[in-house]
């Protein structure tokens, strides 16, 4: 049954002229554009400027996501009348037309206010086969994806429903990247999950689990766990030469996991901007013991009796104040952008 689209006010969103629609589409506007534009540049320029762009772009309350997901929601309709010749007027039509132009923009923003989210997905994956930048295109990908997927009205916030599919698509990426002998998607998900298992089943053990009790606990069969052992394992000798010459080895190019590299500071940058901006909705005081319960304010770490002797309480309000303040940075409202750095 072809859903019937209902017009809608858009008057708060700009509307792309002709030519502008002829130049970009969307995807390119919201996604392509800043990259592009630095593709010139160093590397590590290119990086910074990315995130120094997309850190001006504000972040939407819950009611924002909702309204531009209506906005999207009746773009979705219109193309689909539009696709089934489902209009009888050329008035009609150009009410259809308008409404692909404002889902257009709807998109465009919802995009643009979640970038920062993606970022904080791919920082996890840096030390991949792909650059950190590959991991971010990856990932935008995937929140444009979930942007036409995206139900407002099941209740959830935009950014919980966008981190999985950003989440897929990076992996899925990066499964396809990581292999001299390439496998399938499905296989690496598989091998992903062995690996998950196997993590679980060692600390619950401690010691390395069975094919048998791997098997159980993905609840598959053992033959298959022992392909996907023997799919897994890619041996390779640290001692192994890197070229006729026998000058230098494999081993050498091991990074030094413990030196935080140019993306990475650049993301802990960001995430403590997010972490000041939730904190920025407390309330003072549970702000204040925050910042010192965790070492915000002077990079020590405050104790309760310290904190409540500062505000001139007892060692037991501070405790209730500061799990009052942690309860409020969960909330969606407050606490959505910092969900993501918890993932």
């Amino acid at each position: 049954m072809t859903m019937r689209y209902t017009p809608v006010q858009t008057q708060t969103f700009r509307h792309r002229t002709t030519e502008e629609d002829q130049d970009a589409t969307w995807e390119e506007q919201s996604v392509q554009a800043v990259v592009q534009r630095r593709a010139a540049e160093p590397a590590e320029d290119s990086v910074q400027m990315y995130l120094r762009e997309i850190g001006q772009v504000s972040l939407l309350n819950a009611a924002d996501e909702i309204a531009f997901a209506k906005v999207i929601s009746h773009a979705q309709a219109a193309q689909s009348q539009l696709n089934c010749h489902d209009w009888a007027t050329l008035g009609e039509r150009i009410v259809l037309e308008r409404a692909l132009v404002a889902g257009d923009e709807a998109r465009r923003q919802l995009i643009q206010a979640n970038l920062r989210l993606v970022v904080s997905i791919a920082k996890k994956y840096i030390g991949s086969p792909l650059s950190f930048m590959d991991l971010v295109q990856e990932g935008n990908i995937g929140l444009m994806r979930a942007v036409e997927k995206f139900d407002y009205t099941k209740g959830n916030r935009f950014s919980t429903y966008a981190t999985w599919w950003i989440r897929q698509a990076i992996t899925r990426a990066i499964a396809e990247q990581s292999r001299l002998i390439r496998l399938p998607v499905h296989l690496s998900e598989a091998i992903g999950q062995l690996r998950r298992a196997t993590r679980q089943l060692e600390q619950t053990l401690e010691r390395e689990p069975s094919a048998e009790e791997l098997a159980a606990v993905m609840g598959t069969s053992l033959r298959k766990v022992r392909r996907l052992l023997q799919a897994a394992s890619q041996p390779i000798s640290l001692e192994q030469p890197l070229g006729s010459d026998g000058e230098g080895f494999f081993g050498e190019l091991l990074a030094d996991e413990s030196a935080s590299t140019p993306v990475e500071i650049a993301a802990q940058r960001m995430m403590e901007q997010d972490l000041l901006s939730a904190l920025a909705a407390l309330p003072e005081r549970e702000r204040r013991i925050l910042r010192l319960r965790y070492g915000l304010e002077d990079g020590r770490r405050h104790t309760l009796e310290e904190v409540g002797m500062a505000f001139g309480i007892t060692r037991e309000r501070t405790r209730q104040i500061e799990a009052e303040a942690l309860r409020h940075l969960r909330t969606p409202e407050i606490g959505a952008q910092l969900q993501a750095y918890l993932e």
